[in-house]
């Protein structure tokens, strides 16, 4: 049995749980951890010299502490000395144990971008929650959000990030980054993922994020293509997209009361935008290039599954 120092003692009798006191507990309680774990020990243990490896779940533990507080390799060090709830939260315990420089942890994270791992974790996760019949099968809800990036060129090639570009929506340019997600249309949970240059348009990534499986697509008038309407109805699939009215037209009744009544149900895309980008802090990507990035999305994509779910699996586990 693991001996706590007294700072722990100490900080388990405060009489108050912060708000981070009660997330990190129920993330811990709802992330299949020991399925995760399984996907990366393969490429985690080997021989080494020297100091001993850090454990597989701790660093796990803290990459998932980096993306649930926005946290750089230096910041999640420091945060793992300064914090107490993250201590615990990643298994340490400050008066005995270990604490794993920036350098250890940003080895974890090029270890996990370097196997394509993210995107294995995120697949994962959806297999667990498609166990628990929380991740259902149907109809898909398509949708993109905008990811900034810094247009700084004070860098040794003097130029932007080529893999970002810009793009204009309404009257305001962005430079970044774009998220597109095929979400589930039952349960709002994200099935699909992809990460693009921001200029990419969203209907070019239909394809890529319906199920073969899927009755029905919905989207708002960035997906609008009589072409692919044409399509989904000659194989008997709901065509859901959002009218968009055209020059010098104008929506007919029918056509506003269709897009009301398909509304609330598209809208449940933007919950999924909500948790990544409010409740983990995800508006400005963190790396150059689009892989580094592409691999933090399918971890926060994971992640925000997990949270929007985590009163029906809590529920499971008690």
């Amino acid at each position: 049995m693991k001996q706590h120092s007294f700072s722990s003692f100490e900080y388990s009798q405060k009489k108050k749980r912060t708000k981070r006191d009660v997330f990190l507990a129920e993330m811990d309680q709802v992330v299949p951890w020991p399925r995760l774990e399984a996907l990366i020990a393969p490429h985690y243990t080997k021989p080494r010299k020297g100091r001993p490896q850090m454990p597989l779940s701790v660093m796990l533990r803290i990459y998932f502490l980096q993306q649930w507080y926005g946290l750089s390799d230096p910041g999640a060090e420091e945060a793992l000395y300064d914090i107490h709830s993250m201590q615990a939260s990643a298994g340490l315990d400050l008066g005995h144990d270990a604490i794993p420089d920036e350098t250890t942890i940003l080895n974890f994270r090029h270890l996990l971008e370097r196997h394509n791992l993210t995107q294995a974790l995120f697949s994962e996760v959806s297999s667990f929650l498609e166990e628990r019949a929380l991740l259902l099968r149907g109809g898909t809800i398509m949708d993109a959000t905008l990811i900034a990036a810094s247009p700084s060129t004070k860098n040794k090639a003097g130029k932007r990030d080529p893999d970002m570009s810009q793009t204009k929506k309404g009257n305001q340019w962005y430079f970044g980054a774009k998220i597109h997600v095929g979400v589930d249309a039952k349960s709002g949970l994200i099935h699909t993922a992809k990460l693009t240059k921001a200029s990419r348009h969203d209907a070019s990534e239909m394809e890529n994020l319906s199920r073969p499986d899927d009755k029905a697509i919905f989207g708002d008038k960035g997906y609008v293509s009589d072409k692919r309407k044409s399509a989904a109805r000659s194989a008997g699939v709901f065509w859901g997209v959002k009218y968009k009215r055209k020059p010098g037209r104008v929506l007919s009744a029918s056509q506003k009361k269709r897009n009301r009544r398909h509304g609330a149900l598209r809208a449940k895309v933007e919950h999924v935008f909500r948790v990544i980008k409010c409740q983990f802090g995800y508006r400005r990507v963190r790396y150059r290039g689009l892989a580094k990035n592409a691999a933090q999305m399918f971890t926060l994509t994971a992640l925000a599954n997990l949270y929007m779910v985590r009163g029906r699996l809590k529920a499971e586990s008690v």
